[in-house]
């Protein structure tokens, strides 16, 4: 063959050779669809592991990288929460739906691209719906009955606040939440609507009955009985606000408590969640370190051919075909010996991965079971200091609740006595020395009872009345004995006198003055029992 000839056959074979690599590059360009994530893998940006695109496209290199795509198809998981303890400790139902997909934000594409990649769809929706349960019953336990039933849309907000940063975290968003029917096995949401219709209906009755009523009496009795009405409603108001504040210190004690409990699980599930993302991560990071190792082998093995291919193309030119075949053997015993080393070089490096990544996971256990026991007796310690300081606060609260009402009572009674005390003075034109006459008779009932008390409780083991049978006046010494006892008494004259007063006449008056005593002049000489002259 001449000159020419070995001529057309290296132009054809370079376009040949062009040909092929130009169809081979163009089946490396990967471009990227609008409802997927392309991911790149192997050797890409310095501190990176893999590289994530959405639209468009990027050319992987051959032997170095390879990808994958994620699926931005959103996926809808039931949810059906029973017995979820809510913060006034009944359990309530909560079916629901959840809607979640791939996020599209760079950062959030990478821990998909790091945690799901390989993942098949199952295995992503079990591990959304644990994440989803776990946040969920955390959100009903920091909510009342009333807050979840009546403001739904608070309540989707706090689940939105609670559920998405941890789907975040395996590359997941939270798209679309729907809460169906809440209901709980006491009934106590049902209640909540029949109590409201019954006190619409029982308030629509009272009114019917009080528009009859002020229709059938005067305005008097009207105004007497609003006057009295509204003191009774608020001294019910009064005694039901203390209750509820009693009974709503006593509640948030006892949801304290439970909340505290709850918290503690809780810390306990997230410290195991994030050991298992630890664990997950270090055996991620360990493919990723034996990927890195094998491509970086490839690229050697692949460049040591194409010294080789080059070798050969340069014997060919300059050498005899022997001498070719026998430097190509060589080269090709180089190449395998070469391929044979990097190989058990990259066996050890991912070994020594493993080893070190085996380590680190132990670590990470033993520093997050102390972290939880550490927590565990700062949170106990912490509720037992706040329940003693709550405990003290009600007591102080009681106590000055009581002297409070104490106060007031006393106050209302003065102010009571002091109202009655100037009506009665108007009632005797403002004269005030007949209203206190009025005064101490009401209490002459008080004062005799008072005088014969006197004699009741005197204690006399024995009276000997000797008895001759005649006196001076004409009466027995008996019966002169008993006269003489009865009048000993303080007579009420002098005791009007010793408060200021004038009794009328008609209650006696003094028969006579007297230094030592007064005595009341009677109608008439009570008869002395009959007395037989003997010893008694």
């Amino acid at each position: 063959m001449g000159a020419a000839g070995f001529g057309i056959v290296s132009v054809v074979a370079f376009v040949v050779l062009a040909f092929f690599t130009i169809v081979f590059m163009a089946s490396r360009y990967k471009r990227c669809p609008s409802d997927k994530v392309l991911v790149i893998y192997g050797r890409v940006e310095k501190g990176r592991s893999s590289k994530t695109i959405h639209g468009g496209g990027a050319f992987v290199w051959p032997l170095i990288q390879d990808y994958a795509y994620l699926s931005l198809t959103p996926i809808t998981i039931s949810i059906p929460l029973e017995n979820a303890l809510s913060l006034q400790n009944i359990r309530i139902n909560v079916p629901s739906t959840f809607t979640v997909g791939v996020s599209t934000t760079q950062e959030i594409m990478s821990n998909a691209a790091e945690r799901i990649l390989r993942l098949p769809q199952n295995a992503i929706e079990e591990m959304a719906k644990e994440i989803i349960f776990g946040q969920l019953r955390l959100t009903v336990a920091s909510l009342t009955i009333e807050q979840i039933n009546q403001d739904r849309e608070s309540f989707l907000e706090a689940i939105r606040r609670n559920v998405e940063p941890e789907l975040n975290k395996i590359g997941l968003q939270l798209i679309n939440v729907n809460i169906t029917d809440i209901t709980d096995a006491s009934e106590y949401i049902s209640s909540i609507g029949k109590k409201a219709a019954s006190e619409a209906i029982n308030q629509a009755k009272v009114d019917v009955a009080e528009q009859s009523k002020l229709g059938a009496i005067g305005e008097a009795n009207a105004i007497r009985e609003q006057e009295i009405k509204v003191a009774e409603a608020m001294a019910a108001a009064e005694i039901g606000r203390k209750t509820a504040d009693a009974n709503q210190r006593q509640r948030v004690q006892e949801q304290e408590a439970q909340a505290v409990q709850g918290e503690n699980t809780a810390n306990a599930n997230i410290a195991k969640y994030n050991a298992e993302l630890e664990i997950q991560r270090a055996k991620a990071n360990a493919d990723s370190e034996k990927g890195k190792k094998t491509a970086e082998a490839d690229q050697r093995i692949f460049v040591q051919e194409q010294e080789a291919s080059a070798v050969k193309g340069e014997n060919t030119s300059k050498a005899s075909i022997a001498d070719y075949n026998a430097e190509l053997e060589v080269k090709r015993a180089a190449a395998l010996k070469q391929a044979e080393v990097a190989k058990y070089e990259a066996q050890v490096a991912i070994q020594q991965a493993v080893y070190k990544a085996e380590q680190e996971r132990l670590r990470a256990e033993e520093v997050v079971r102390q972290e939880i026991e550490k927590n565990k007796i700062e949170i106990a310690a912490e509720a037992e200091a706040e329940k003693t300081r709550r405990e003290a606060q009600g007591v102080a609260d009681g106590i000055l609740a009581k002297y409070k009402a104490e106060a007031e009572g006393t106050l209302k009674l003065l102010e009571a006595k002091a109202e009655g005390y100037q009506k009665l003075v108007e009632s005797v034109g403002g004269d005030a020395q007949a209203a206190s006459t009025l005064l101490m008779i009401e209490k002459l009932e008080e004062l005799v009872a008072k005088q014969v008390e006197a004699i009741s409780n005197l204690k006399i083991d024995k009276i000997t009345v000797w008895d001759s049978g005649s006196s001076a006046n004409g009466g027995s010494s008996t019966s002169n004995f008993i006269s003489n006892l009865f009048k000993s008494l303080p007579p009420l004259q002098d005791i009007s006198e010793m408060a200021g007063v004038q009794l009328p006449e008609y209650l006696g008056k003094v028969k006579g003055q007297s230094t030592s005593s007064a005595s009341i002049e009677p109608d008439s000489t009570p008869s002395a029992p009959e007395t037989k002259d003997k010893k008694k």
